[in-house]
């Protein structure tokens, strides 16, 4: 039986826990090329930016929005099959126009690449919304 564990999720100085050193992990705040993802860049409002990721949340599968603060967000998401849970967070940068996040699975050692897939997602359909 998988053991449930609850990993860092939150911000510290500005910043979220970093990656482990499993390949289940991406951040826009990661500096190695193992874990390292864009952030998504934003014009207009900050309220403008996050009410399109609340959105663009909302429309994808097995999604649930746990924390909705002024500049972060923690969002979990479930895998189809196993239930498994992966941890979403964004961060709003609004004077760089930048959307920091963080995805990680919380449990096993490699995703096959679906947290980094996620992220690509929510960018394209936060770029093209």
């Amino acid at each position: 039986m998988f053991k449930k564990s609850k990993k860092p999720i939150g911000i510290v100085d500005g910043k979220f826990y970093p990656c482990p050193n499993s390949p289940n992990c991406v951040s826009t705040q990661a500096t190695n090329e193992k874990h390292k993802i864009d952030p998504i860049k934003y014009s207009g409002s900050l309220t403008e930016a996050k009410d399109k990721i609340i959105q663009i949340v909302r429309s994808l599968k097995r999604s649930k929005i746990i924390t909705d603060k002024e500049n972060y967000i923690h969002v979990e998401f479930r895998t189809a099959l196993f239930k498994f849970v992966d941890d979403v967070e964004f961060l709003f940068d609004d004077s760089e126009k930048d959307i920091h996040f963080r995805s990680r699975a919380r449990l096993g050692y490699s995703d096959m690449g679906v947290n980094r897939k996620r992220m690509d997602i929510i960018r394209d359909k936060f770029n093209n919304f």
